[in-house]
């Protein structure tokens, strides 16, 4: 079990829900936008919200819009480590940066040092894209070792000043490679992991890269936070981050939808019922299964452990609670038998 830390009011790692992440697109220093974007993302279940710092103005407006929201603030920081000291003071929760290219020691300590005195965790993000020069030419390119190295290099430089409240993210854009770093980090160290794949795209592929990258590890019982990455509304990003949390078992936000395939056996308009279900069921926040099955021969059979559930035939279908058979309806109103049911759990 990996270490714990304390972002504000959420623990991340040591047996703590994996917490969900999002970035503002906003400029920081507009504080009424970035506090407008945080408290839709805050509204979608978003629990950790980070922003990015890339001037002073920026790490001046911290302070003002960390009094705004109800959940913590992480700082993005490159370079400067004078806008760390800023974020800080100004009562950032989490500073991400790496220390590795804030320049020297004694910078580095002076940020350490600050974070350590106010309780402020550390993110050392590395990035595919980002990685020394040296560790390029020694591992020929962007490799899961070479990901790693330079994770634990920064780690190390942390240590030499003393300092320990640390979170670690390996993430780039290949899947294969990012799952192979986090499976080599966590192998190697305790300190909790903030998953992601970075630079995953637009939803359409974006999604599917991240489930597979993110949700791949945390079913291997790897991961202690998670950030979707997509060129899309942040608020997309939580909604996707709840639905690969709730695959992969790790967390529940409301119903499992389950339904067949549809095959040669259906002899009803499946499809279209399905997605009316969904739609439905989105602002349901019961834990519950819910099963929309093709054939009233072996639906309630195999969707037994559903809470409660729908089977079709020609022009009707049965409603069935964990697999006994309640009755029989019209076709056409299947989907309202069933919401009623569910009305009921």
């Amino acid at each position: 079990m990996s270490k714990q830390i304390q972002v504000g009011s959420v623990a991340v790692g040591g047996g703590a829900p994996v917490s969900i992440q999002s970035m503002c697109n906003t400029p920081t220093r507009d504080v009424e936008a970035t506090v407008g974007q945080i408290l839709r993302l805050e509204e979608a279940g978003c629990e950790i919200i980070r922003v990015a710092v890339p001037d002073m103005e920026a790490a001046r407006a911290v302070g003002e819009i960390r009094r705004h929201i109800h959940i913590p603030l992480v700082c993005d920081i490159h370079f400067d480590y004078k806008l760390a000291l800023m974020c800080a003071e100004q009562g950032a929760d989490k500073i991400r940066i790496n220390p590795g290219n804030i320049g020297s020691k004694d910078r580095v300590r002076a940020v350490a040092d600050a974070c350590k005195e106010r309780g402020i965790p550390i993110r050392i993000g590395v990035n595919g894209g980002s990685l020394e020069k040296e560790l390029l030419a020694k591992h020929g390119g962007v490799t899961a070792q070479a990901l790693v190295e330079s994770a634990l290099g920064h780690v190390h430089l942390l240590n030499d000043c003393n300092f320990d409240n640390i979170c670690i993210s390996v993430k780039c854009s290949n899947v294969p490679v990012n799952m192979r770093a986090y499976q080599l980090l966590w192998a190697q160290t305790d300190y909790p992991l903030h998953l992601g794949v970075t630079e995953a795209g637009t939803p359409t592929m974006g999604v599917l890269k991240s489930a597979m990258g993110i949700g791949g590890l945390l079913c291997l019982g790897i991961g202690d936070t998670v950030r979707v990455s997509l060129t899309a509304d942040p608020v997309e990003e939580v909604r996707a981050a709840k639905q690969i949390l709730s695959a992969a078992g790790v967390r529940r936000f409301g119903p499992n939808l389950i339904s067949c395939p549809t095959c040669g056996r259906t002899q009803y308009d499946m499809i279209p019922i399905a997605r009316e279900v969904e739609r439905r069921l989105e602002s349901c926040d019961k834990n519950i299964t819910v099963a929309v099955m093709g054939c009233v021969v072996n639906g309630p059979g195999e969707a037994a452990a559903a809470d409660v559930g729908i089977a079709g035939g020609k022009g009707e279908g049965l409603v069935f609670r964990r697999g006994e058979i309640l009755y029989k309806v019209p076709e056409e109103k299947l989907v309202d038998a069933l919401m009623e049911e569910i009305e009921k759990l």
